[in-house]
């Protein structure tokens, strides 16, 4: 069943973005893709050659949150009905909206708090909108760029972006999985990406120096100065985008302290993180929770212009209490609690061990702020979720052929080992297709055959009620090397 397209309107993906990289000849061109962006003015030596994203919800979710004095819904996150592409925004010296929305930026962020929910009632659809930001333009940030394509939206309660800058060869991904509420979710929407771009302008400029390659190194000694200034930059790199995550939840706590006493159900808003920063070859991940990000490369020995056999490498590490190292972690870390875990969740409530938001199991006075069977008894030794983010680098090689960056509700249905070869099996005979939207048709085929539906039945079943059978899931996946797009291989099982 597994492979089978969704060609009947009935059943159609209608979220979905793609981009395509200049001169790559084998990536997806101009109108393959609805919406696809497609450069021509920019030389192309990156590490990618073009991504598509898809995206199908489960929950329903009310349409405007409008936290943070509306500031969120209103304006950083405007209406999601808009076309399903990417834009090109010129980079612009204006204030950023971290100068506005940040607490560790400036002392008047106490005239900010969050707002009551619209009280209108209608269900946000899956959709994908196009997002104006401002990005650094200080010379020494070395993510600086004249212009950059962005794209992002909502399903459900999940939320997604890509940034992409070819001149500067760098390209930003990432997934917000929200629970409990889309609260956590926009914010991080809203938020998040500047920060990282502002942090990115405190990088050491002796650290943003070009490392040359093993060739051009004069001796042994040169060769060993460039290893230790990479390693140095590369850590820096991990080092900003866990200093940005730190900062943002600084100040989404600090908002629902301030507006706890009108919306209590904000303690219990969280989100999973999954933030990928492609620049040059070196591949960045910053994972909290369940989402993944999954490498698809060639056995050791063989690269993708020869026959070979291609496995999945996961990139991020999975944080809930089914992961052994994290639940004897959780243990280990409350001693004077005899039940951190209840039910297989901790303290009775969640799966995933560490993730953004979710206050009430952080900060007993935030837990205070429920009432009755929603506020947690017993809590002893809080935070019991963690905020500490996994970081990781990978330097890409020609072995390398391409990503899936994806929330848990893709893997709820697919091993990391089926998704790569589907999606392997579909690029290698649609050059020109979607592998994100057929990542996501094929999880519904497989959703529905397991609750005994066609795949029709199933996405005529209204979200919210759907949830009952899958989550929502977003996909990006992600198409390294710059002229590549097929080749021969088997997938290991």
């Amino acid at each position: 069943m597994l492979g089978e397209d969704i060609n009947d309107s009935e059943g159609e993906i209608k979220v979905s973005f793609g981009y395509q990289c200049n001169g790559g000849g084998d990536g997806i061109p101009s109108g393959a893709v609805k919406g696809v962006e497609s450069r021509s003015d920019i030389p192309r030596n990156g590490s990618f050659s073009c991504l598509s994203g898809a995206a199908l919800s489960a929950n329903a979710t009310l349409a405007n949150t409008n936290i943070c004095n509306g500031l969120i819904g209103s304006d950083i996150l405007p209406s999601l009905d808009s076309p399903n592409s990417f834009r090109r925004v010129l980079s612009s010296p204006s204030l950023s909206r971290l100068d506005i929305l940040s607490s560790s930026l400036q002392s008047s962020m106490s005239n900010l708090s969050c707002s009551p929910p619209s009280p209108v009632g209608s269900y946000e659809t899956d959709s994908y909108m196009l997002k104006t930001m401002s990005v650094p333009t200080r010379s020494d940030s070395f993510l600086n760029a004249v212009e950059v394509q962005v794209a992002g939206g909502a399903a459900g309660e999940d939320r997604v972006q890509a940034v992409c800058s070819e001149e500067n060869e760098w390209l930003f991904c990432a997934i917000y999985d929200g629970f409990n509420g889309r609260d956590a979710a926009d914010f991080l929407a809203g938020t998040l990406y500047e920060t990282i771009m502002f942090n990115f302008n405190l990088l050491d400029s002796e650290s943003k120096q070009y490392v040359p390659s093993i060739d051009s190194a004069s001796d042994e000694s040169s060769y060993s100065e460039m290893e230790v200034s990479s390693r140095s930059f590369r850590n820096g790199v991990l080092d900003i985008l866990h200093r940005a995550l730190s900062q943002a939840e600084n100040d989404f706590l600090y908002m629902v302290e301030q507006e706890m006493k009108d919306r209590p159900d904000l303690v219990s808003v969280g989100s999973c993180v999954l933030v990928m920063l492609l620049h040059g070859n070196n591949l960045y991940t910053l994972n909290l929770g369940d989402s993944r990000a999954v490498l698809a490369t060639f056995d050791e020995g063989n690269d993708m212009d020869q026959s070979g056999r291609l496995k999945a490498i996961q990139l991020t590490d999975s944080h809930t209490v089914d992961n052994e190292l994290e639940r004897t972690r959780l243990l280990s870390e409350h001693p004077d609690d005899s039940m951190p875990v209840i039910a297989g969740k901790v303290k009775g409530k969640l799966k995933v061990t560490r993730a953004f938001g979710v206050g009430y199991l952080k900060k007993k006075k935030l837990n205070d702020a429920l009432m009755g069977i929603l506020r947690v008894r017993n809590l002893i030794s809080p935070p019991y979720i963690s905020t500490e983010p996994s970081l990781n680098v990978h330097e890409i090689s020609k072995s390398d052929h391409f990503v899936i960056i994806g929330s848990d509700g893709l893997f709820d249905f697919l091993s990391n080992e089926e998704a790569v070869k589907l999606v392997h099996s579909y690029i290698s005979s649609n050059p020109s297709g979607d592998p994100a939207k057929f990542l996501v048709e094929q999880l519904v085929i497989k959703a529905a055959h397991s609750a005994g539906f066609s795949k029709g039945e199933l996405l005529n079943i209204p979200a919210g009620r759907r949830r009952k059978y899958h989550d929502d899931v977003t996909v990006i996946v992600i198409i390294l090397g710059t002229n590549h797009r097929t080749s021969k291989a088997s997938t290991c099982i």
